[in-house]
């Protein structure tokens, strides 16, 4: 068995998350602990308590989705777990990736996501983009739909999540243009609630800032490579951390071929670790042979001891 580990981005957040493994886990509470004292303030009541208005705001829900995250991995690893042979994680997941290799310390990856979230979120003035869910349309059918409504604005896949759905993101009125085209041609479109473009060129502003940051942040030895959303392969190279972290920022996350590539590598196993369990299902579409157990509370631990 080839075990690997993945970690969830935004949209897994909800109040309460955590709760259960900080009261349960030395380990994990020191997780909590430390995110607050690198943060200034109480994030760990924030995840705890909400309120959910707080929560959902991107600079809030970044680090209180990477600290889940990386408290769940550290009770996982007070209960004695196998080492992966491979982590990833999507979009903002993928921070929590390269802690779990080594490659960030925990404090630096969540001041990290603090900034940018709030980047993204001052990058795009509210209400000026857009994002949304395409379903049941080729990637390459619709990457040309994109250039074909554009009109000089921005909209392009940003999300390749797999079994037929593609997020599209940029201008919210190129947004609506592909939308309507896309159902016209028989396909599916679910509007987003977002408060920002994610993952697309008008997050250029949120990379500049996010590579100053990076400037000033040790990056470490990977212990097994990460599987980068931008090129969808295993990546070991510490001085490529920097490049491939601030090219995400404004280009596509590719977890179904990050999936499909973990399975080719010869994985046949995968702990989601962290709140809920999206990638789990996301990965059940994509590669139906690849087992995900979720890893996110102490009665996902006492399943999972023994196996991990």
């Amino acid at each position: 068995m080839s075990l690997a580990y993945v970690f969830p981005g935004q949209g897994s957040q909800q109040v309460g998350m955590g709760r259960a493994l900080y009261e349960s886990s030395a380990a994990a509470k020191a997780i909590f602990d430390e995110a607050d004292d690198a943060l200034g303030s109480k994030l760990s009541t924030l995840c705890f308590d909400g309120p959910d208005t707080d929560l959902v705001l991107t600079a809030n829900t970044q680090p209180a989705i990477l600290t889940t995250s990386i408290a769940a991995l550290a009770a996982l690893r007070e209960r004695g777990a196998d080492a992966p042979t491979y982590v990833l994680g999507h979009s903002l997941g993928e921070f929590s990736a390269l802690v779990a290799t080594g490659a960030l310390a925990f404090a630096d990856a969540v001041r990290l996501v603090r900034l940018r979230g709030q980047a993204m979120q001052d990058a795009v003035p509210a209400g000026t983009g857009a994002m949304a869910a395409v379903i049941g349309i080729a990637i390459e059918d619709l990457e040309a739909m994109c250039t074909e409504v554009a009109h000089g604005e921005v909209v392009s896949p940003a999300n390749e999540n797999g079994g037929g759905q593609v997020v599209v993101a940029g201008h919210a009125a190129a947004v609506e243009r592909l939308m309507a085209l896309a159902k016209s041609r028989k396909g599916r479109v679910v509007p987003l609630k977002v408060s920002a473009p994610f993952h697309c060129a008008l997050m250029a502003p949120a990379a500049a800032k996010l590579d100053a940051a990076l400037a000033d942040v040790r990056i470490g030895a990977l212990a097994v490579p990460v599987i980068t959303n931008v090129e969808a392969e295993p990546n070991a190279d510490a001085a490529r951390v920097r490049e491939l972290l601030v090219r995400q920022v404004t280009n596509r996350v590719r977890w179904e071929a990050s999936v499909q590539r973990a399975a080719a590598l010869g994985v046949t196993e995968a702990i989601e670790l962290g709140h809920g369990k999206v990638l789990a299902g996301l990965c059940k579409r994509i590669t139906p042979d690849l087992t995900v157990v979720a890893c996110g509370s102490p009665a996902d631990l006492d399943v999972l001891k023994g196996r991990a």
